[in-house]
Protein backbone atom coordinates (compact mmCIF):
# COMPACT_ATOMS: atom_id res chain seq x y z
CA UNK A 1 0.00 0.00 0.00
CA UNK A 2 2.83 2.40 0.89
CA UNK A 3 4.62 1.75 -2.41
CA UNK A 4 1.36 2.39 -4.30
CA UNK A 5 0.89 5.72 -2.53
CA UNK A 6 4.48 6.69 -3.19
CA UNK A 7 3.97 5.91 -6.88
CA UNK A 8 0.91 8.15 -6.97
CA UNK A 9 2.84 10.90 -5.19
CA UNK A 10 5.64 10.70 -7.76
CA UNK A 11 3.15 10.92 -10.62
CA UNK A 12 1.47 13.91 -8.99
CA UNK A 13 4.80 15.67 -8.46
CA UNK A 14 5.78 15.08 -12.09
CA UNK A 15 2.42 16.44 -13.25
CA UNK A 16 2.74 19.55 -11.07
CA UNK A 17 6.29 20.08 -12.31
CA UNK A 18 5.19 19.86 -15.95
CA UNK A 19 2.31 22.28 -15.39
CA UNK A 20 4.58 24.75 -13.61
CA UNK A 21 7.20 24.44 -16.34
CA UNK A 22 4.58 25.07 -19.04
CA UNK A 23 3.19 28.13 -17.24
CA UNK A 24 6.71 29.44 -16.70
CA UNK A 25 7.47 29.03 -20.40
CA UNK A 26 4.32 30.91 -21.41
CA UNK A 27 5.11 33.76 -19.04
CA UNK A 28 8.65 33.95 -20.37
CA UNK A 29 7.36 33.92 -23.94
CA UNK A 30 4.95 36.80 -23.31
CA UNK A 31 7.59 38.94 -21.58
CA UNK A 32 8.52 40.23 -25.01
CA UNK A 33 5.14 41.95 -25.09
CA UNK A 34 6.29 44.15 -22.19
CA UNK A 35 9.61 45.28 -23.62
CA UNK A 36 7.92 48.62 -24.17
CA UNK A 37 5.09 50.40 -22.39
CA UNK A 38 1.70 51.03 -23.92
CA UNK A 39 -0.32 48.85 -26.27
CA UNK A 40 -0.72 48.22 -29.98
CA UNK A 41 -2.72 51.01 -31.61
CA UNK A 42 -5.36 50.21 -34.21
CA UNK A 43 -3.93 52.64 -36.79
CA UNK A 44 -0.40 51.12 -36.75
CA UNK A 45 0.88 48.49 -39.17
CA UNK A 46 0.73 45.76 -36.52
CA UNK A 47 -2.67 46.98 -35.33
CA UNK A 48 -4.14 46.79 -38.84
CA UNK A 49 -2.53 43.39 -39.39
CA UNK A 50 -4.00 42.15 -36.10
CA UNK A 51 -7.45 43.36 -37.12
CA UNK A 52 -7.23 41.61 -40.50
CA UNK A 53 -6.02 38.43 -38.80
CA UNK A 54 -8.83 38.51 -36.21
CA UNK A 55 -6.22 38.47 -33.45
CA UNK A 56 -6.37 39.95 -29.97
CA UNK A 57 -4.09 42.63 -28.60
CA UNK A 58 -2.08 42.06 -25.43
CA UNK A 59 0.19 44.99 -24.58
CA UNK A 60 2.66 45.24 -27.50
CA UNK A 61 1.66 41.90 -29.01
CA UNK A 62 -1.02 40.58 -31.30
CA UNK A 63 -1.97 37.06 -30.21
CA UNK A 64 -3.65 34.40 -32.29
CA UNK A 65 -7.30 33.76 -31.48
CA UNK A 66 -7.04 30.11 -32.50
CA UNK A 67 -7.88 28.43 -29.19
CA UNK A 68 -7.52 24.95 -30.69
CA UNK A 69 -3.74 25.17 -31.08
CA UNK A 70 -1.69 27.75 -29.17
CA UNK A 71 -3.77 30.54 -27.58
CA UNK A 72 -0.61 32.41 -26.57
CA UNK A 73 0.98 32.39 -30.02
CA UNK A 74 2.40 35.80 -30.92
CA UNK A 75 1.63 36.66 -34.55
CA UNK A 76 2.41 40.38 -34.41
CA UNK A 77 4.90 42.39 -32.35
CA UNK A 78 4.97 46.20 -32.24
CA UNK A 79 8.10 47.58 -30.58
CA UNK A 80 8.15 50.79 -32.60
CA UNK A 81 9.01 54.12 -30.94
CA UNK A 82 10.26 52.39 -27.78
CA UNK A 83 13.63 54.18 -27.48
CA UNK A 84 15.38 50.83 -28.02
CA UNK A 85 19.09 51.16 -28.74
CA UNK A 86 19.68 47.45 -29.28
CA UNK A 87 17.74 44.21 -29.68
CA UNK A 88 19.49 41.10 -28.40
CA UNK A 89 16.58 38.70 -28.81
CA UNK A 90 12.82 38.30 -29.09
CA UNK A 91 12.08 35.29 -26.83
CA UNK A 92 8.78 33.55 -27.42
CA UNK A 93 8.12 35.32 -30.73
CA UNK A 94 9.70 32.87 -33.20
CA UNK A 95 6.30 32.16 -34.83
CA UNK A 96 5.50 35.81 -35.46
CA UNK A 97 4.33 37.05 -38.88
CA UNK A 98 5.01 40.77 -38.43
CA UNK A 99 7.54 42.72 -36.33
CA UNK A 100 7.81 46.52 -36.17
CA UNK A 101 11.07 47.92 -34.77
CA UNK A 102 10.89 51.29 -36.51
CA UNK A 103 11.35 54.72 -34.89
CA UNK A 104 14.04 53.37 -32.54
CA UNK A 105 17.68 54.58 -32.30
CA UNK A 106 18.99 51.11 -33.18
CA UNK A 107 22.40 51.28 -34.84
CA UNK A 108 22.85 47.60 -35.64
CA UNK A 109 20.91 44.36 -35.26
CA UNK A 110 22.27 40.85 -35.57
CA UNK A 111 20.75 38.35 -37.99
CA UNK A 112 20.80 35.84 -35.14
CA UNK A 113 17.96 37.75 -33.47
CA UNK A 114 15.68 36.21 -36.11
CA UNK A 115 17.16 32.71 -35.96
CA UNK A 116 14.30 30.25 -36.46
CA UNK A 117 11.77 32.94 -37.47
CA UNK A 118 10.41 30.93 -40.40
CA UNK A 119 6.99 32.63 -40.50
CA UNK A 120 8.29 36.21 -40.43
CA UNK A 121 7.00 37.86 -43.59
CA UNK A 122 6.80 41.54 -42.62
CA UNK A 123 9.64 43.32 -40.83
CA UNK A 124 9.73 47.09 -40.32
CA UNK A 125 13.07 48.63 -39.34
CA UNK A 126 14.60 52.09 -38.96
CA UNK A 127 15.55 53.22 -42.46
CA UNK A 128 19.32 53.07 -41.79
CA UNK A 129 19.26 49.38 -40.92
CA UNK A 130 19.60 46.64 -43.53
CA UNK A 131 17.04 43.85 -43.78
CA UNK A 132 18.46 40.69 -42.13
CA UNK A 133 20.13 38.59 -44.78
CA UNK A 134 20.24 41.56 -47.15
CA UNK A 135 17.82 42.49 -49.92
CA UNK A 136 18.39 39.12 -51.58
CA UNK A 137 16.59 37.42 -48.65
CA UNK A 138 13.32 39.29 -49.24
CA UNK A 139 10.80 39.51 -52.03
CA UNK A 140 10.44 43.26 -51.63
CA UNK A 141 12.42 45.95 -49.79
CA UNK A 142 11.17 49.53 -49.62
CA UNK A 143 12.23 52.65 -47.70
CA UNK A 144 9.57 55.25 -47.00
CA UNK A 145 8.67 57.70 -44.22
CA UNK A 146 11.86 56.94 -42.33
CA UNK A 147 11.14 53.19 -42.25
CA UNK A 148 12.58 50.20 -44.08
CA UNK A 149 9.99 47.57 -45.03
CA UNK A 150 11.24 44.01 -45.54
CA UNK A 151 8.45 41.96 -47.07
CA UNK A 152 8.18 38.32 -48.10
CA UNK A 153 10.95 36.22 -46.57
CA UNK A 154 12.66 34.05 -49.18
CA UNK A 155 13.63 30.41 -48.78
CA UNK A 156 17.45 30.41 -48.82
CA UNK A 157 17.56 26.79 -49.98
CA UNK A 158 17.13 25.97 -53.66
CA UNK A 159 13.69 25.58 -55.19
CA UNK A 160 13.48 21.83 -54.59
CA UNK A 161 14.26 22.24 -50.88
CA UNK A 162 16.23 19.01 -50.97
CA UNK A 163 19.87 19.82 -51.57
CA UNK A 164 22.04 22.91 -51.46
CA UNK A 165 25.52 23.59 -52.80
CA UNK A 166 26.35 24.99 -49.35
CA UNK A 167 25.39 21.76 -47.56
CA UNK A 168 27.62 18.65 -47.50
CA UNK A 169 26.77 15.44 -49.29
CA UNK A 170 24.12 13.23 -47.63
CA UNK A 171 22.29 16.25 -46.19
CA UNK A 172 19.41 18.53 -47.08
CA UNK A 173 18.96 22.27 -46.74
CA UNK A 174 16.23 23.66 -44.46
CA UNK A 175 15.38 27.38 -44.11
CA UNK A 176 16.10 28.79 -40.65
CA UNK A 177 15.10 32.44 -40.78
CA UNK A 178 15.85 35.50 -42.94
CA UNK A 179 19.03 34.81 -44.89
CA UNK A 180 19.67 31.69 -42.80
CA UNK A 181 19.56 27.96 -43.43
CA UNK A 182 20.67 24.76 -41.73
CA UNK A 183 21.92 21.46 -43.11
CA UNK A 184 20.09 18.37 -41.86
CA UNK A 185 21.61 14.94 -42.31
CA UNK A 186 19.65 12.64 -44.59
CA UNK A 187 18.08 9.49 -43.19
CA UNK A 188 20.61 6.93 -41.92
CA UNK A 189 23.41 9.53 -41.92
CA UNK A 190 24.85 11.41 -38.94
CA UNK A 191 28.04 12.84 -37.47
CA UNK A 192 30.49 15.41 -38.79
CA UNK A 193 29.36 16.59 -42.24
CA UNK A 194 26.89 13.66 -42.25
CA UNK A 195 29.70 11.26 -43.17
CA UNK A 196 28.70 8.45 -40.81
CA UNK A 197 26.13 6.00 -42.13
CA UNK A 198 23.71 3.99 -40.02
CA UNK A 199 21.51 4.78 -37.05
CA UNK A 200 22.70 7.34 -34.54
CA UNK A 201 24.16 5.49 -31.50
CA UNK A 202 21.86 7.14 -28.98
CA UNK A 203 22.50 4.57 -26.24
CA UNK A 204 26.29 4.93 -26.46
CA UNK A 205 26.10 8.74 -26.52
CA UNK A 206 23.39 9.44 -23.98
CA UNK A 207 23.69 6.32 -21.81
CA UNK A 208 26.80 7.41 -19.87
CA UNK A 209 25.40 10.94 -19.59
CA UNK A 210 22.14 9.67 -18.09
CA UNK A 211 24.02 7.38 -15.70
CA UNK A 212 26.23 10.21 -14.48
CA UNK A 213 23.19 12.43 -13.92
CA UNK A 214 21.51 9.69 -11.86
CA UNK A 215 24.64 9.25 -9.72
CA UNK A 216 24.99 13.00 -9.17
CA UNK A 217 21.31 13.29 -8.25
CA UNK A 218 21.64 10.43 -5.77
CA UNK A 219 24.73 11.97 -4.15
CA UNK A 220 22.98 15.33 -3.90
CA UNK A 221 19.92 13.67 -2.35
CA UNK A 222 22.10 11.86 0.23
CA UNK A 223 23.94 15.06 1.16
CA UNK A 224 20.66 16.95 1.59
CA UNK A 225 19.25 14.21 3.85
CA UNK A 226 22.37 14.34 6.02
CA UNK A 227 22.00 18.10 6.38
CA UNK A 228 18.32 17.71 7.24
CA UNK A 229 19.10 15.12 9.94
CA UNK A 230 21.82 17.30 11.45
CA UNK A 231 19.27 20.11 11.87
Amino acid sequence: MKSFLRGREVVALVFIFNVSLNESYQLTGLQVCSLCGGTVQNDTDVGQFCSRSAGRIDRRCCLSNDNTSDPERIIGLDLSNCSLTQVEGLPGASKVFMVDLSLNPIVNISERVFLGFLDLNYLILPQDLVCPGGNVSWQKVEVTQGKRFCEGQKNMCNQTGQMSMSCPENSRCDPYGPGLFECICAENYHGYKCLRQGEFPAVKVFGPLAASMVVMSFLLWVSQRRKAKSL
